[in-house]
């Protein structure tokens, strides 16, 4: 396992400056959320994206993820999606983040979404196979419980296809470390760790907190993953 930061832990940084500092503080790579303290723009001009590059070379850090805010229940994600991957080859990077999006609470429709969404993902297969670069959907938003994740990865039986395990949002649904394990069997492709506790005054009801201050199984999570690689 590498050991990787997100940027998105430095959201007026500038993307060098953030370099720096994680490769002062010892991690193994990076994951490129915020670029420059914004949002990375899937159709960035690519003297931007060669800079990026260079810096992260620079630095010395794998680039682990590229992470998009692309939806796959939302409207025509599949050019974003293959402009990401094109990205994330360009960096080196083995692995582009989705969200999964919103779902219907009505059967039907919730059936078609995902039915929707896995065309999305299985339209992309050729495309991520050619450039070496699988596509990971996060436990977030409608998909935050990993049984709703192994819905959809069900639905896109590929080795180019698989999950982000996000620490924070299975457990607020109510799953423990080895359910969400056993639901993404073989498809986890990263592990984004954090913290949280309860806070009932704020808008979705939790506050992030520094780790070990929190309520999240963290240790739990990643004993999980460690005796995968044992």
């Amino acid at each position: 396992m590498r050991l990787a930061f997100s940027t998105l832990a430095f959201p007026q940084t500038p993307l060098a400056t953030a370099l720096s500092l994680g490769r002062s503080w010892g991690y193994d790579g990076v994951e490129l959320r915020l670029i420059d303290g914004e949002l990375i723009d899937p159709s960035m001009p690519a003297t931007a994206a060669a800079t990026v590059r260079r810096a992260a070379a620079g630095a010395g850090l794998p680039v682990v993820a590229v992470d998009s805010s692309i939806r796959l229940t939302g409207e025509d994600p599949g050019p974003d999606l293959r402009r990401f991957l094109q990205l994330a080859s360009d960096w080196e990077s083995p692995l582009v983040r989705v969200f999964g999006g919103t779902l219907s609470a009505e059967p039907g429709p919730r059936q078609a979404q995902l039915a929707a969404a896995a065309g999305v993902l299985e339209a992309s297969i050729p495309v991520a196979q050619r450039l070496g670069v699988r596509i990971a959907v996060e436990t977030h938003d409608a998909f935050s419980a990993s049984s709703v994740v192994a819905e959809l990865l069900a639905l896109v039986e590929s080795p180019w296809i698989g999950a982000v395990w996000d620490s924070h949002h299975p457990h607020r649904m109510g799953e423990r470390p080895a359910e969400v394990y056993t639901n993404l069997a073989g498809r986890i492709l990263l592990a984004q760790v954090k913290d949280a506790r309860q806070a009932p005054g704020r808008a979705d009801g939790w506050q992030l907190v520094p780790l070990g201050e929190g309520e999240v199984p963290v240790r739990e999570m990643l004993q999980q993953i460690g005796r995968a690689h044992v």
